[in-house]
């Protein structure tokens, strides 16, 4: 089976930062894999990063036999916003949008906090560690700069200090979601991440949204316990698979 357009998309981000011709693929069925490695080699790409759903065995068993490696396992979280939200309070603690002249600083905190992150990009030995990072810190940094990253930026303040932050997107009308959540490791403990998540589903219901949604990977136990404990309940999850076309 072909079609007409493009099952793959290329990524110039990706390309820029690690070097190498990068596409990725979603929403794809097993039967359509030979196109996307087809489309892949007439692009020249080094690298394809491709999603599938982890129902779709069928569909991940194919790509480990054309050579396909597992990087990580993307769980996905929905809370429905007519559902009573409980906030916690902290008199110590400010959530607050970030301010002009503060993105250098949220640079900074994702920077230390998403050292070494247990995401796609660190699970390939292939690619350079230090790059990896990177792709969190200036996610981070180009989400308070420009909206075609983030619709919102939420900080937290402790005695002056900004000691963690959390992005925020809309998705369509009806849905928001909570994208990359970050809290300095000096301020852990405080409550501040379940401040950020109960912030985020005030945030989705005043932008008349009637879900939010949350992802991780399967391994980060910690936020997950924490999204259930204000309502959020999981619905989906995705294989992440890499394959290098060397």
């Amino acid at each position: 089976m072909q079609r007409s357009i493009s099952i793959i998309a290329l990524s110039t981000l990706d390309e820029e930062r690690f070097g190498v011709k990068t596409a990725k693929s979603k929403n794809f069925t097993w039967h359509e894999i030979p196109e996307i490695l087809a489309q892949c080699y007439q692009n020249h790409v080094q690298l394809l990063i491709a999603r599938c759903p982890t129902l779709d065995l069928k569909t991940a068993q194919e790509l480990e036999k054309q050579g396909f490696l597992l990087m990580d396992t993307l769980v996905y979280y929905e809370h429905n916003l007519h559902l009573k939200i409980n906030i916690t309070l902290n008199e110590k603690i400010l959530i607050r949008t970030i301010l002009p002249g503060e993105a250098e600083t949220v640079r900074a905190l994702a920077a230390e906090a998403f050292k070494g992150y247990r995401g796609h990009y660190h699970a390939d030995a292939k690619l350079n560690i230090h790059q990896c990072d990177d792709v969190y810190t200036s996610w981070a940094y180009n989400s308070c700069i420009s909206k075609d990253f983030a619709n919102e930026v939420l900080v937290a303040v402790l005695e002056d200090k900004i000691v963690g932050f959390a992005t925020l997107r809309v998705n369509d009308p009806n849905e928001g979601e909570g994208v990359l959540f970050s809290v300095s490791p000096a301020a852990q403990g405080l409550g501040i991440y379940r401040m950020f998540t109960e912030s985020g589903l005030l945030w989705s219901i005043r932008q008349g949204m009637k879900r939010m949604i949350v992802s991780t990977q399967i391994t980060n136990v910690a936020v997950q316990k924490v999204w259930a404990r204000v309502g959020f309940y999981p619905t989906s999850s995705f294989y992440t698979f890499h394959k290098w076309f060397d």
